[in-house]
């Protein structure tokens, strides 16, 4: 196996944000298992250095739901260490003790080494389990003071290879008459307009094809609105990234999702492409024409 694999372990107190650091690291592309038991790692790692592996970068968070085997975590590091096809890097969260009991408060959860309830005793406890593996971490992360936005950029900032940024715009289109898409952020309707589904030349195709295209655009209405649409778009887009968001999902809906939408979603997909990562995917598209022929 000629590449190397990159294997980060995450680590650290309880409530120090190890959920926030493995969405970053899968944000960055990484493969990432929450919660992995440390004795299984030896064989995952295996398991990955075959030449038909495609998975190069890999990010597991380890915490005290694993407590029973942490000794046996100390040796893998360092075997993981010594392996000459393996970049890897031990990472730990830490916040102090105020800052822990008042997350633990916040989200009214116990510590998983708290005794009879008591935060303070179970955050002490850990606290002692982990000094060495805090030694041995080669990233050593406070999180007291930071937002999750902020420790999400320190992350990125620590370990992401890539020169463009990891936020990426989806675009989509649906039809309503098939329900609202769940993880759209922002909605716009465009059914107030002509609809191509009645005109038989038009029925059968959808809005990626330029006589659907040219129909729904060439529409005044259209126009102002799309205009308007970048006035409104444009300045906010930055401010999504900058407030750590590394997925905004724009969503255009018409009745069937075939015609309107798609020429909306196709548009505006071409003009945000030009400064930012975008998909584009149309949900419902040719339903319509699979419920036809299914019947």
């Amino acid at each position: 196996m000629d590449k190397k694999l990159n294997i980060v372990i995450i680590t650290g107190m309880s409530g120090a944000g190890k959920t926030v650091a493995i969405q970053s690291f899968e944000d960055m592309g990484y493969f990432t298992v929450d919660n992995m038991p440390p004795m299984l790692i030896e064989k995952f790692v295996e398991l990955l250095n075959t030449p038909d592996n495609k998975i190069d970068k890999i990010a597991m968070v380890v915490d005290m739901r694993s407590r029973v085997f942490f000794e046996h975590l100390k040796s893998i590091i360092t075997e993981l260490s010594d392996l000459p096809h393996v970049n890897f890097r031990l990472v730990f969260l830490d916040a102090n003790d105020n800052e822990l009991v008042a997350r633990y408060k916040e989200t009214r959860r116990s510590h998983p080494l708290a005794i009879d309830g008591r935060i303070f005793d179970g955050i002490g406890l850990e606290r002692e389990i982990l000094t060495d593996l805090k030694n041995l971490s080669d990233v050593v992360i406070d999180t007291s003071e930071l937002t999750p936005r902020q420790l999400r950029g320190k992350i990125l900032h620590a370990f992401s290879t890539q020169t463009t940024s990891t936020f990426r715009i989806e675009i989509m289109s649906f039809g309503f008459k098939y329900a609202l898409p769940l993880d759209a952020d922002l909605v716009f309707d465009v059914r107030f307009l002509p609809n191509p589904y009645y005109l038989p030349d038009l029925r059968e195709l959808d809005g990626t094809q330029k006589p659907v295209y040219d129909y729904v655009m060439n529409h005044p209405k259209s126009e102002a609105f799309y205009q308007n649409l970048l006035h409104l778009l444009l300045p906010i887009l930055p401010d999504y990234k900058k407030e750590g968001k590394s997925v905004l999902t724009i969503a255009f809906g018409c009745t069937g999702g075939q015609h309107r939408s798609v020429a909306f979603a196709e548009r505006l997909s071409k003009e945000l492409s030009q400064n930012w990562r975008v998909n584009t995917s149309h949900r419902d598209k040719d339903r319509r024409k699979e419920t036809v022929n299914r019947s």
